[in-house]
């Protein structure tokens, strides 16, 4: 399969949980699929439809620590000019709070759409990852050809929700999967692991008489173990193994 192939770095970035409003905002030690969408749209400089579209990542970062943030809540202008010079903030200020952030992170973002490569050498709008603030540069784009293997190993990605039962390794979060603009940014929300450490994929829990999991690998990536770098591709929309079922 050809895919096209983004490694982006930045300084600092943050992905706050969509249920906190006040006093603290955490962070995400992955990228959500909701983000990685708007991600994309940026470089493309349009809304894409997601219907088809694949995605994996290998998200890394050196640190984690917390910055205090002060907010402004913004009103609708009056149409008056200002009395003064000063600059003036509408709405009033908002208290402040502290806020979860990664330092020097680092994204190598596959999708299944080769045919974006031009868009990424040229982005149309500046590349961010999170806040609009934490800026990222695009370090090489190019087209590679994965292969199939049942041989793999995956660290430092969003894998799928089944990996719970398949390793001790890794936290299951519940992340924004897309947010759908056509009606008023109507959020859905999917089921991931995030999985930092190294796991291979001869080590994963099966069922009994359930079939060996195979895996598309980037044959460009380093070698552990006389593994390759496994990727477990999501989606945006349709269904998968992230939706959550109510009964």
């Amino acid at each position: 399969m050809e895919v096209l192939k983004v490694v982006a770095e930045g300084i600092t970035t943050s992905f706050r949980y969509p249920h906190f409003m006040q006093g603290v905002q955490p962070t995400f030690e992955m990228p959500p699929p909701a983000t990685l969408y708007g991600h994309i749209c940026s470089a493309l400089g349009t809304w894409f439809d997601p219907t088809d579209v694949q995605f994996a990542i290998h998200f890394t970062y050196q640190a984690q620590f917390e910055d205090v943030e002060q907010t402004y809540l913004l009103s609708a202008a009056s149409g008056r000019l200002p009395e003064s010079d000063e600059p003036q903030v509408l709405g009033g200020i908002g208290n402040p709070f502290k806020r979860g952030m990664l330092f020097l992170p680092r994204l190598v973002l596959y999708v299944n759409r080769p045919g974006w490569l031009a868009a990424f050498r040229s982005p149309r709008y500046a590349v961010a990852l999170g806040r609009s603030q934490d800026l990222f540069a695009y370090r090489s784009v190019e087209i590679v050809r994965l292969e199939r293997s049942k041989r793999a190993y995956l660290e430092h990605t969003l894998a799928p929700y089944s990996f719970a039962r398949r390793t001790a390794q890794g936290i299951v979060v519940l992340m924004p999967r897309f947010l759908d603009y056509e009606r008023n940014r109507h959020p859905t929300f999917g089921r991931y692991v995030v999985l930092h450490r190294r796991v291979h994929s001869r080590d994963l829990l099966r069922l009994a008489g359930e079939e060996e999991p195979s895996f598309w690998i980037d044959p460009t990536s380093p070698i552990m173990e006389g593994d390759h770098l496994g990727l477990p591709f999501h989606t945006w929309v349709g269904e998968d193994e992230s939706v959550l079922r109510l009964a």
